[in-house]
């Protein structure tokens, strides 16, 4: 009878789609990775001020990503990202001129990157640095990590002048990202100025133990193969910036 009861239960469960876990199993995580390259220095053509501002945010909001990866931000603007996504922490990099003074935006806040991780997967402090591999221009590109949570994630944004120097530049940061895969599932996301199956290959910079999945233009996401691909869509960003939001969707065990 206790048999019979259970499966009736199980049965009516899965008729109203409701997910059952086989006792002794472990629910999987959705981790929702959230790519943006926002143009928010005031200096590039595709600047368009408070607007660009506005659409992240809502974004964020209406998504809701475990991870989020921002490109082309003023330091300014991390803790209104941040406040978007709820409680998560945040690793913000600033581009460097060759002698190692930050980049600025033109309201004079740093210019570069940020990665933000939800507290619930986060890990210890991040870390952040440059490329050995630069393109001869006056804005050296740089990483950011937040490592050694449940789940470690990276941001960067790559050389624009040269393709070569883009896949140095993505490839070193993968072999930093490979040695975070001992501590658990990697993700790393980023506006990396190549294409798939442009020349260079974006592909190319993926490594054993990952797969890379883009946005059909220069912003990719690369997870380690321990966290399962569930989805990807760009998003319309209404023309506040150059770039689509690229959301991909993964599960974790």
């Amino acid at each position: 009878m206790r048999f019979l009861a259970r499966l009736v239960a199980v049965m009516s469960l899965a008729l109203f789609g409701i997910a059952v876990v086989p006792p002794g199993a472990s629910a999987a995580t959705t981790v929702k990775v959230l790519q943006l390259n926002i143009c928010h220095s005031g200096v590039a053509g595709c600047f368009t001020g408070e607007a660009v501002m506005t659409k992240a945010v809502s974004v964020i909001s209406s998504t809701r990503p475990q991870v989020l990866s921002v490109n082309e931000a003023c330091s300014g603007d991390v803790e209104r990202l941040r406040a978007a996504m709820g409680a998560a922490r945040a690793q913000f990099v600033a581009a460097q001129r060759p002698d190692g003074a930050p980049v600025l935006c033109q309201n004079g806040q740093r210019y570069g990157n940020a990665v933000m991780v939800v507290d619930s997967l986060a890990g210890g402090a991040g870390v952040t640095g440059r490329y050995t591999a630069q393109d001869g221009s006056s804005e050296m590109r740089v990483w950011a990590c937040l490592p050694a949570g449940a789940l470690s994630a990276c941001t960067t944004h790559l050389s624009a002048r040269s393709g070569t120097t883009a896949l140095a530049q993505c490839k070193e940061l993968m072999t930093r990202a490979a040695g975070y895969t001992a501590a658990g599932p990697v993700v790393v996301s980023g506006d990396l100025n190549l294409r798939y199956q442009g020349s260079p290959d974006a592909q190319s910079c993926n490594r054993s133990g990952f797969y890379r999945k883009g946005d059909g233009s220069v912003q990719h996401v690369f997870a380690s193969t321990n966290l399962t691909f569930v989805s990807g869509r760009t998003i319309d960003m209404a023309g506040t910036t150059d770039h689509p939001g690229w959301l991909v969707t993964v599960s974790m065990s």
